[in-house]
């Protein structure tokens, strides 16, 4: 799996004194730029080509609390991938220094083309990106996100 350490810092604590729920979802999603980066895709790679990555559902599991300054390894998998890329789950798991889970973020996502404002799969380029990340072992292949529109066009043809 991708690796990256992390740490739980000031701004990431709740009224509780543990990382917070949104703590969470912020450095998965650092993590997950930095694989994009590592791999051909910093920021500038998509502010180019004009898309970028959309989250539709995020689900965090608790496992163990984390708290100030302790420092985490988070993993970074793809759990599943449709076969052009547009539909994507994205998986992150936190580790404590101690090696216990302390959560897991389980994202559902596309690629957003910026002008048009509407769901397109990935360049190939990125797609290669994607296919070549590391898998979850439950990894299962997804539907597209595309919709058709050679239905659409064939009804208009047939009025």
């Amino acid at each position: 799996m991708y690796r990256k350490c992390v740490m739980a810092g000031w701004g990431d604590m709740d009224f509780n004194s543990h990382m917070r729920n949104t703590a969470y979802l912020d450095k998965s999603g650092d993590v997950r730029m930095m694989y994009f980066a590592e791999n051909g895709f910093p920021m500038s790679e998509f502010i180019r080509l004009n898309i970028g990555p959309v989250v539709m559902k995020d689900e965090i599991e608790y496992f163990r609390e984390v708290h100030l300054l302790e420092t985490l390894d988070v993993e970074l998998g793809v759990a599943g991938l449709a076969e052009d890329g547009s539909r994507m789950l994205l998986q992150n798991r936190f580790f404590r220094p101690d090696g216990k889970e302390a959560a897991r973020v389980t994202s559902a996502g596309g690629w957003l083309d910026l002008s048009a404002r509407k769901l397109v799969p990935p360049p190939v380029v990125l797609l290669k990106v994607l296919n070549d990340m590391p898998r979850t072992d439950d990894f299962h292949v997804l539907p597209t996100s595309i919709r058709s529109t050679r239905g659409n066009q064939d009804a208009d043809k047939s009025s």
